[in-house]
Formats: C-alpha cells, structure tokens, sequence
C-alpha cells in the first residue's frame, strides 16, 4: 500500500480525566463540530467509568469510535481491578491503547507483559494502539533506537504479517509527554523512519507501509499542521489539548494531505 493511502488517525487519551457527565457534554459539542469531516479515524480514549456512555453516544458517528486506555490479556478470572478484551467488545469498543509510558514507568509493566496484550487483543478482535517512546535520559544517551527496537520486538513479537496493519504504532517520547515540550520535526521524523524501518526489516516494505504510525507528546493545534506534514507521521495521539472539544476539533480537523 503506498504511504499516501494510510489513513491518518486522531486519537483522544483522556487519561484520569472526565466523569460520565463530563463525558457526555464533551461529546455533545464535540460530535457537530467534526461531522463534516471524513479521510481519517478520530478515536476518543474516556475512563473505563465512560466507556458505555460513551459507546451509547457513538453508535451512530460514522467517524469517531472508542478505545479504552488498558486492558488485561487474559478474559476472566482472579484479578482485581482488571478489564478484559470481551468486557470491551460488549460495549462496542474497537481500539485498546496498550503499553502507554505512563503504564510502563509508573505501573511498571513490562514488555513481556505488554506483548502478551497485544496478542489477545488481536485474538479477540481489538485493534491495537501500541506505545513506544524513550526517556530523556535514553534520548541524551544515544540509546533511542536501542530502547524503540526493543519495544518493538516484544510488542509484535506474536503478530503475523497478516495481522501487522491492525496494529497502529504510537510513538511517545516520554520527554515530550505533558511537559510543554514536542519534539522537532527532524527529531519526530527521525524516530518515526527508523519505526518504519525496523518494521520493514521484520515484516516487507509493503506491510510496513501499511502500519500508521502516530505521534503523542505535546501535541496542540498549533503544532499539529507541522507534525501531519512529516512523510512518516500518520497521525497523532493526544492528552491534555483532547479534553477540550473546541482544541480537539481543531486537531482532528489538521490538513491530511
């Protein structure tokens, strides 16, 4: 496929943020600001405590769809405070963001456990938003690729060539993560390359140029023209400037093209 027809995706992390109310008024004046718009996936990622407003809101929206912010791999069982993939696919929910660096380096998952995610999420008809990114210290230690490869491995380490284009990739430097701070288009296209490279090497050109890559750090509507310009980006994944539906219409509305 060439890179011209990766569909570009938006995607919403709420985070810790927005009651079920709060979520519902958001929707309510998000949904007609966007309607209009179509060539690309918008994907809004509430609380758990959302997820069935939400979906109840969404049934009908031809562009946005939900994701929820974690999941466990396996589908029932003794594990307080877990969700599983057939909880999520009962609400309607199609995206799962997984290995997001606020789950590997507060929570401490690892990437063993992250791979196991990303294959019952696949198994069980979920596609996977995958979370990879250095730390600043990584970055100034010239350990960036070494940390992205990494990731990478054990993230598709159990997907098959048939499945890897229902894997979309977000690339977070966790520097750039809440701080203020967006990485250069040199720097945010640099990593996004050697993403696409790596997954040239695992899998062929043409199915790495089926995986969209996105980018998540700081990402405003001031900046999002810049970044979607970049060959490489496909999109991005969004925190603080997502909570408010007047900056996320303006992001979900950047130039595609």
């Amino acid at each position: 496929m060439n890179s011209l027809k990766r569909i570009p995706v938006l995607a919403a992390n709420w985070k810790m943020y927005k009651t079920v109310g709060e979520t519902r008024e958001f929707l309510h004046v998000f949904l007609p600001m966007v309607d209009k718009l179509s060539e690309r996936e918008v994907i809004i990622a509430p609380p758990f405590t959302a997820l069935s407003a939400a979906s109840e809101i969404l049934k009908e929206s031809e562009l946005v769809t939900l994701a929820a912010q974690n999941m466990y791999f396996e589908q029932k069982g003794g594990f307080t405070g877990e969700i599983s993939s057939i909880m999520l696919k009962e609400l309607g929910i199609k995206w799962v963001i997984l290995g997001h660096s606020e789950r590997r380096h507060i929570f401490g998952e690892k990437n063993s456990l992250i791979a196991l995610k990303v294959k019952s999420a696949l198994e069980n008809d979920l596609l996977p938003i995958l979370c990879i990114g250095e730390k600043l210290e990584e970055r100034e230690g010239g350990l960036m690729h070494e940390i992205l490869e990494r990731q990478l491995s054990a993230g598709f380490s159990e997907v098959s060539s048939a499945e890897a284009d229902k894997v979309v990739v977000a690339y977070e430097p966790v520097w750039a993560i809440g701080t203020g701070r967006t990485a250069t288009p040199d720097q945010a296209q640099d990593a996004h390359i050697h993403i696409r490279s790596w997954l040239t090497g695992l899998f062929d050109s043409d199915i790495a140029g089926q995986i969209r890559i996105l980018y998540g750090g700081s990402v405003k509507p001031e900046n999002i023209n810049e970044l979607m310009a970049l060959p490489d980006v496909d999109g991005a994944l969004v925190g603080g400037a997502s909570l408010k539906p007047e900056s996320f219409s303006q992001i979900v509305s950047c130039r595609t093209s």
